[in-house]
């Protein structure tokens, strides 16, 4: 379980070797029951069942070192001030043989295990089932109402009720004489969210705990208020086990569960949780970070963007980035508008690199954006640069005009141009979201001579530029569309 985290810092680290297939977090990112993550003086943290724990100084690769007290299973972090409340489960859930448990909360001014002020309040209990309860006290996960300040707690597993308690944001402890509610059956690793006066129950359906065989998915319900009644797409109550899709298995991962929400910025979000099974690291569960996107008021899991060659596309009109280079004609003119049927029909083929790169100049070469007509000055190759490091949820890439070294790059005027070969260097190296809505938003790692944050801007039709992200503009999101013909 998690809850949601705003984080705006985004680092760099050296990489390490990854799946292009699954494009899953680098380093040793095994974790089970992943909480939320949360930024702490330039680093990530997420903590798992046992107690451990991983931590990132870019988000891309994971290391374990975070550390929390108690043991236990399925805990969750949110911070509410300048502090962090980090909530955990004693057994439960079937652990140990028994389904008697307690919800644990603790206080710490910071994850890092090396401050000097690293240091966890004694734990407080928040909520306890007893072995004939028809409730686990186990799979915490918190929220900090942003419109009104209160904190709630959801737990509970498939042998019971998902239930749901106020506690006190000051000090952790549940609020005197609240009554837990039942909000949902069916489900486990409860999670909470806002938005846009919307409250979202999400809850992980299926098996757990049995590696490549695991069916864990994420499911979700909605509500107008906090306590309910959450109801999915087609109305059902979570209560009588209703639930919309949210994230399932894909590709050679399997398991998605303890889902977390992570605000980058407007527009840009990530959801967070683990596969319980990745087949290309022995079956292992791991850290998932995906893109969040919202259709129609819902929360959908996006997907990894994948290597490629592309057509750019920009969406405020369609057109696409090109080098600009003049025009070269490609065979086949204008034919005959009518003709008879004995006309013989062959085949023209597309222009090739060959065709027209003795025509490009040698040194830097501007960009713009026109209509897209198949050239080579139009297709893009996107590669990860696996030892430049990376971002929350995924690598650095270089963009490269196909079959050629000429690298996409900003330059000192925040405007862009290509470079005949690719060095590496920050101005080179790109960042590629996926938008709430679909689209994406591309960034240079660096703007050469700014400390400035500027993505791709569509400034006018034909006129790209650098200037700061704006997610309410078409002007700002762009397009991928494969073109590895």
């Amino acid at each position: 379980m998690k809850k949601t985290a705003i984080i705006t810092t985004i680092l760099t680290l050296s990489g390490m070797a990854y799946s292009n297939q699954t494009m899953a977090q680098i380093g040793a990112p095994y974790i089970h029951d992943p909480s939320t993550i949360m930024e702490c003086d330039g680093k990530y943290y997420t903590f798992g069942t046992g107690g451990g724990g991983l931590i990132s100084a870019d988000g891309w690769n994971w290391q374990g070192g975070a550390q929390r007290p108690g043991g236990g299973a399925a805990p969750d972090a949110i911070k509410i001030g300048d502090r962090y409340l980090v909530a955990y489960s004693a057994t439960g859930g079937g652990l140990g043989g028994g389904h008697a448990g307690r919800v644990l909360t603790m206080w710490n001014k910071t994850l890092d295990p090396n401050s000097p002020d690293f240091k966890f309040s004694d734990p407080i209990e928040v909520a306890l089932s007893i072995t004939d309860e028809d409730c686990d006290a186990i799979d915490a996960g918190l929220m900090l109402d942003p419109t009104d300040g209160r904190l709630w707690l959801v737990y509970g597993t498939y042998f019971g009720y998902i239930r749901l308690v106020e506690l006190d944001p000051k000090t952790g402890e549940r609020v005197k004489g609240n009554k837990a509610l039942n909000v949902a059956i069916d489900c486990e690793a409860g999670d909470l969210i806002y938005r846009d006066g919307w409250y979202y129950l999400l809850g992980t359906h299926g098996t757990c705990c049995d590696g490549v065989n695991s069916t864990y998915n994420i499911v979700c319900g909605r509500s107008r208020n906090v306590t309910g009644p959450y109801i999915d797409n087609v109305g059902r109550d979570m209560l009588k086990g209703g639930g919309k899709m949210v994230m399932a298995g894909s590709g050679r991962t399997f398991g998605a569960g303890h889902f977390g929400r992570t605000i980058i910025t407007e527009g840009i979000e990530k959801m967070s949780f683990h596969w319980e099974a990745d087949l290309d690291r022995s079956g292992r569960s791991v850290l998932a970070i995906r893109p969040l996107l919202w259709k129609n008021g819902w929360p959908v899991g996006g997907d990894a963007f994948q290597e490629g060659t592309y057509e750019i596309e920009s969406e405020r009109r369609g057109y696409s980035l090109e080098l600009v280079v003049d025009f070269v004609r490609a065979q086949g003119g204008m034919r005959m508008f009518g003709g008879g049927n004995n006309t013989q029909l062959t085949s023209i083929p597309s222009q090739k690199l060959a065709d027209v790169i003795d025509s490009w100049p040698d040194g830097n070469i501007r960009v713009r954006m026109a209509d897209y007509m198949a050239r080579p000055h139009q297709r893009w190759t996107i590669t990860a640069v696996s030892e430049a490091g990376g971002y929350l949820g995924g690598p650095y890439y270089k963009i490269v005009i196909a079959g050629t070294n000429r690298a996409l790059a900003a330059n000192a005027e925040a405007e862009l141009e290509t470079v005949p070969e690719f060095t590496g260097a920050p101005e080179q190296l790109w960042r590629i979201d996926m938008c709430i809505d679909g689209t994406y938003r591309i960034m240079p790692k660096q703007v050469p001579g700014t400390d400035k944050q500027y993505a791709l801007i569509s400034a006018g039709d034909c006129t790209p530029t650098l200037a700061p992200f704006d997610f309410s503009s078409d002007n700002s999101k762009w397009n991928f569309k494969d073109r590895g013909e």
